[in-house]
């Protein structure tokens, strides 16, 4: 049952990334949630999609996205639905690839499996917790790294302290950076804000179920369906450069977290 699950699950990212691909490049209407939060109407209508149908696939699920107002209703559920029907609108609205369709299910705080479509970039992401993860049906494993210094992080600039880092392509899709680290295309990926769990949970189970670590921007663990559905940071890392990131960010995560 997980497989015909994941495989239902993937048919439904990928249809909403066919609807994306469709507009993208051409003409929408779009605007700003807020100040530096934008939106399109095809962020809308993935969503409408989307949950339409993971509602007939588990009716009974709870649903938590970007582009739905929240309702603590999830919060009763066994398991609950978290989605951005398009993660990384940025380079969406850009013409640019780096955007992708991101559907995870989540039970008892944790993620039990998650897709990414990526039509742009011709990539689909999935996995499922103990059977491991794919791109394009081929078996992930992330790296062996265990020496900070020359690590792999998508970036467009390197702060001072981390220029003894290695910069590599930087997708606006934060879920497609963590992917990128259970691909072995990337060693580390890590933000020190608060965030929301549509962002990352996806993705986080994509990589550690390629043997990457993710946590916090502390270094707990991360769990999902929380009251507020956000969490502090996130750090995707291989196993054996988690901590010395960690440790690195330690002092800048403890002023960030307060702001």
């Amino acid at each position: 049952m997980p497989e015909r699950l994941l495989a239902a699950v993937a048919d439904v990212a990928a249809e909403a990334g066919r609807l994306a691909m469709a507009s993208f490049g051409g003409q929408y209407r779009q605007w700003e949630k807020e100040p530096g939060h934008p939106v399109c109407e095809v962020d809308l209508a993935a969503d409408a999609l989307i949950r339409k149908r993971l509602a007939a696939i588990d009716p009974e699920a709870g649903w938590l996205s970007e582009e739905t107002v929240d309702s603590a209703e999830r919060l009763m559920r066994v398991r609950t639905w978290v989605v951005d029907p398009i993660d990384g609108t940025r380079d969406f609205l850009r013409g640019r690839p780096g955007w992708a369709v991101s559907i995870a299910l989540v039970e008892g705080g944790n993620v039990v499996l998650g897709v990414l479509d990526a039509p742009a970039r011709g990539e689909r992401w999935a996995a499922a917790a103990g059977q491991g993860a794919t791109c394009n049906g081929v078996r992930l494993r992330a790296g062996g790294r265990t020496e900070l210094v020359g690590a792999r992080t998508p970036a467009d600039a390197l702060p001072r302290a981390d220029r003894d880092l290695t910069m590599v392509e930087k997708p606006n899709s934060i879920a497609l950076r963590m992917a990128m680290v259970a691909a072995d295309k990337a060693d580390l990926v890590a933000t020190l804000r608060w965030g929301h769990e549509w962002d990352i949970a996806a993705a986080a189970i994509i990589a550690q179920e390629a043997g990457a670590l993710v946590t916090d921007g502390f270094g707990a663990p991360l769990r999902y369906n929380s009251t507020k559905g956000e969490a502090f940071g996130v750090v995707a890392a291989a196993a054996g450069i988690h901590r010395a990131v960690i440790d690195r960010l330690r002092e800048r995560a403890l002023v960030a977290a307060v702001r």
